[in-house]
């Protein structure tokens, strides 16, 4: 191959692997390959006001395809910017490649302005990251970071380009990116002793995760809920991993505090746990999560996970949609008819206790709506009744999401997605990422006031490309999470109730949604009672364009 500028051979290798966005801000020592862009037009540029709203565009991008997202991110100040958002991708597991700009290998001595550890700075937030020293090195270097990326367990890896490597030339030939194959079956009597420890549990448990997405599960996980006559939990659960229409699903353990979710684990007798960690959580409960002497099996593709933090009788490293599809088979053989038919009436009386205590929350929502006059359980009916079936729906709503979002069920994979990772202000820039995605379906993105103003510059990017996202902010003036969870503090600390923190409070002065909206270029409007939740919703998804829906969440507040 002709020689060129390793520049030029970067966005080739790029273009040679069908990346159609490079999500970015840009910066001075960026701007040599960035300016090459003009001879590449299949790859757009899609540009953030900030590096957080650059990342969470790229980590909804890459959710919504399963492929890897391209993310170009400015130096020293711009990967400082841009790491809050990276540690939530890596806890989200999202593919993404991420090219960071320097000035140059000959300026290491200088201490330089701007200088920084770049590698250094991003290793505890990606899966790898590492530095081109030589031109010759560059696609061999972004290969690999690409295949680190998308091979499971997935996510985000860090190149840095100093400049004057990339001004240098290289004859370095363009070639596919080689992505290992992952789909390993456990050997036959693996499954059987899997199944043996499993068969006698009278109130078995399995805990997923999205490993189950990822790997196309969330069939299997079904069935083998159904034959085991088992509850299924989630745990880092941020994708539809199982319908919660499905009679086993049962609930998220705990975010927050690992004695909740033991309540719920301890009481199992036999456990499977696929494709996450036991617990992630921040608080989580150091030893005793499962009762002694209960068998518990997991399965995942990430080995690191698998007793990870707790023990486990068999660990399996291999496909969850494979092998869940053999498990259920050799616990059907191994559970004979009697216990199968145990198992069913089992999952059958848990499937109407859910229900019966779903309906009978939904109806002390609809009461406090109507006597609050509150707009959220309306303006979700009204999206549930208007929606297309395959809007896709980016989750950061976190306090207003139970009630929403029993009305707006997640059932379809890749239908809904949910923060991660527990970084603020993913919901508006993860919307357009997937979005960008997926041009032709309807997305919205439900986000919280304290949240949104994290990102909120994000909607700039969606009226500069004319992205018809929609857009919710979940307005109760506060951040209710804290006010939440310093309740449940104050409980395990025996400390008594008391007033909450007036740093909780984001209503003073209270933030003009719709104009800071319209000074972005988005329009909107402000939904304060159920009346106006039908039109705010026609009028959105009429809307051409992007979309923002001010709703207010809490009597008296924003």
């Amino acid at each position: 191959m002709d020689s060129r500028p390793a520049r030029i051979a970067l966005l080739e290798q790029l273009q040679a692997e069908g990346v159609r966005f490079m999500f970015g801000n840009p910066g001075t020592v960026e701007q040599g390959f960035l300016d090459e862009l003009r001879s590449f037009p299949s790859i757009q540029y899609i540009l953030a006001l900030q590096e957080c709203t650059a990342v969470g565009m790229a980590d909804g991008y890459a959710r919504a395809t399963r492929t890897p997202a391209v993310l170009q991110l400015h130096s020293g100040v711009g990967l400082g910017n841009g790491i809050g958002m990276l540690y939530q991708a890596m806890r989200g597991h999202a593919p993404i490649v991420t090219l960071v700009g320097e000035a140059g290998l000959r300026y290491d001595s200088m201490d330089a302005q701007m200088a920084a550890d770049l590698v250094g700075m991003a290793k505890p937030v990606t899966k790898w990251a590492t530095r081109v020293v030589d031109p010759d090195s560059t696609l061999r270097v972004l290969r690999r970071a690409f295949k680190v990326a998308a091979t499971p367990p997935y996510g985000p890896v860090l190149v840095v380009l100093p400049a004057d490597v990339m001004d240098r030339d290289t004859a370095e030939p363009v070639a596919p990116v080689s992505y290992p194959e992952t789909r390993s079956l456990p050997a036959p009597d693996t499954v059987a002793r899997a199944a043996a420890l499993l068969a006698d549990a009278r109130n078995p448990l399995v805990i997923a995760g999205d490993g189950v997405h990822f790997a196309g599960a969330q069939a299997e996980l079904g069935r083998l809920a159904e034959v085991w006559g088992a509850d299924v939990y989630g745990a880092d659960w941020a994708e539809v991993n199982l319908s919660v229409e499905h009679p086993a699903y049962a609930g998220q353990l705990g975010h927050m505090f690992g004695e909740q979710s033991r309540k719920t684990t301890g009481a199992a007798d036999g456990v499977l746990i696929v494709g996450t960690y036991v617990l992630p959580e921040v608080y989580p409960a150091l030893d005793g999560v499962f009762g002694a002497g209960v068998p518990v099996v997991h399965i995942d593709l990430d080995s690191g996970a698998i007793a990870k933090n707790h023990p486990v009788d068999l660990g399996i490293v291999a496909d969850p949609k494979a092998t869940l599809g053999l498990l259920a088979d050799a616990l059907g053989r191994e559970m004979g008819l009697g216990r199968r038919t145990a198992a069913a009436e089992r999952l059958r009386r848990h499937a109407a206790q859910r229900s019966a205590a779903l309906a009978a929350a939904d109806a002390r929502e609809e009461a406090t709506a109507t006597a609050l006059e509150l707009p959220t359980l309306a303006l979700a009916q009204e999206f549930a009744r208007r929606l297309p079936s395959d809007a896709i729906l980016f989750d950061e709503a976190l306090t207003a999401s139970p009630e929403l979002f029993r009305r707006l069920a997640p059932t379809v994979p890749g239908q809904w997605m949910a923060t991660r990772g527990g970084s603020l202000g993913v919901g508006i820039p993860g919307a357009l990422g997937a979005q960008l995605a997926h041009p032709d379906r309807t997305v919205v993105g439900f986000t919280g006031d304290g949240g949104s103003m994290y990102t909120f510059q994000a909607l700039w990017t969606a009226a500069r490309y004319g992205l018809p996202t929609k857009f919710v902010i979940c307005n109760n003036g506060r951040y209710k999470l804290l006010e939440d969870n310093i309740e449940e503090y104050w409980r395990d600390q025996h400390i008594p109730a008391h007033e909450q923190p007036e740093i909780f409070d984001l209503s003073s002065p209270a933030v003009d949604f719709v104009s800071l909206a319209g000074s972005l270029g988005v329009a909107a409007v402000r939904v304060e009672k159920p009346g106006q939740a039908e039109e705010a919703v026609a009028q959105a998804l009429a809307h051409r364009g992007p979309f923002l829906i001010d709703l207010v969440t809490a009597k008296g507040k924003g």
